[in-house]
């Protein structure tokens, strides 16, 4: 039951890096900081986000997904 929730929680996480991966909601918005447009720093953010995301998804829910055994690549853990 554990493993079936855990990717119930990748789902809704991916679902919420797809959905916000757009700035909809700054459309239209001039608004600057630092020299660069605010939506412009929303997308390295939110880069940055996705790519921790998948880095974590990566250390566990992947290898289970493809029924690999972290000992025989060498994962540690």
């Amino acid at each position: 039951m554990r493993r079936r929730k855990t990717d119930y929680l990748w789902i809704g996480v991916f679902v919420v890096l797809v959905a916000f991966a757009i700035p909809w909601f700054l459309w239209g918005n001039a608004a600057t900081w630092l020299g660069l447009p605010v939506w412009l720093w929303w997308h390295i953010g939110w880069m940055g986000l996705a790519s921790v995301a998948f880095a974590l998804f990566a250390r566990g829910a992947w290898d289970r997904g493809m029924n690999v055994d972290p000992e025989e690549v060498g994962f540690d853990g």
